[in-house]
């Protein structure tokens, strides 16, 4: 688990040039979304009141077991808008996914008390996601200088303020987003019902048997080396040494390649998917 860059009594200001949208282009990966998407996903759901918002769900067409190529495009767009799209496509895409999460909320017999408009969930959301993004870019890139890293760090915010996180929810810094990580990922649990989900999403159970034949343990594979350690331990995966030293082999191969491509190739899916977007927002087609 990456540590903190200074302990937060230390923390000094950095000063940092904000992004654009069209700048923050050159720092995103398209395959890292699908490398960890699943990995994040287990981290995002292993707080219960998101974990069993999405187990309950009554919204049958964003679930990823029923239709998991349509899950995959909404929630790439959902990156794509909150990272490159202006402040009236956020706007719009913000209204469209509520509509979708109004009547995600907790009924009477619930394990436990969840509301998907509760920002307190939306904000461990978005750190789950930004914490994703920080991991795969220092395993692919190496580590940011400390401008351009506390400048992409403020600009994730839009990754919770896209639906209702407010901005001053968002940690002040990125150090003090590592001590809100450090002191929140230990208190998540998965229990038998959502390790059982975590497990079919990890081995690709909601797609075709000649799919699941071809990727699952590959899937499987990325799963365990991005997920950090204690869930890993409440998974109850195992990851050796030798594990981490074959993957660690292939994303310095893979990024040894990926980072010489031209950032529109670089970007994709991303690209694609808010293109996709603006032309549905265009003709009035539904954006989720």
């Amino acid at each position: 688990m990456t540590a903190p860059l200074r302990k937060s009594d230390e923390y000094q200001p950095v000063e940092y040039a904000e992004l654009t949208p069209e700048a923050v282009r050159e720092y995103l990966d398209g395959p890292a979304a699908f490398l960890g998407g699943a990995a994040n996903v287990i981290m995002q759901l292993s707080h219960p009141p998101v974990g069993y918002g999405v187990l309950e769900s009554d919204v049958d067409s964003g679930k990823v077991t029923l239709h998991p190529i349509k899950r995959l495009r909404t929630t790439l767009t959902y990156l794509a808008v909150a990272w490159m799209g202006s402040e009236d496509e956020r706007a719009d895409y913000r209204e469209a996914v509520n509509r979708s999460h109004r009547s995600v909320r907790s009924k009477p017999d619930s394990p436990v008390k969840y509301n998907a408009f509760d920002p307190k969930l939306q904000l461990w959301v978005a750190c789950c996601l930004y914490w994703g993004f920080d991991d795969m870019y220092l395993r692919m890139h190496g580590s940011m200088d400390p401008e351009t890293a506390e400048a992409f760090y403020q600009y994730s915010a839009r990754l919770g303020t896209t639906l209702q996180m407010r901005e001053e929810m968002w940690p002040a810094t990125r150090d003090e987003f590592y001590a809100y990580w450090e002191e929140n990922l230990p208190n998540r649990t998965i229990d038998d019902r959502t390790r059982e989900y975590f497990n079919n999403l990890a081995d690709l159970k909601m797609m075709p048997k000649p799919v699941q034949f071809v990727f699952a343990r590959l899937n499987r594979f990325f799963v365990t080396a991005l997920l950090p350690q204690h869930l890993r331990e409440e998974m109850r995966m195992t990851w050796t040494a030798r594990d981490e030293r074959n993957f660690g082999r292939f994303l310095k191969t893979f990024s040894a390649v990926w980072t010489r491509m031209p950032t529109v190739i670089r970007v994709f899916p991303f690209n694609f998917y808010l293109t996709d977007m603006r032309i549905r927002r265009r003709l009035g087609v539904s954006l989720v």
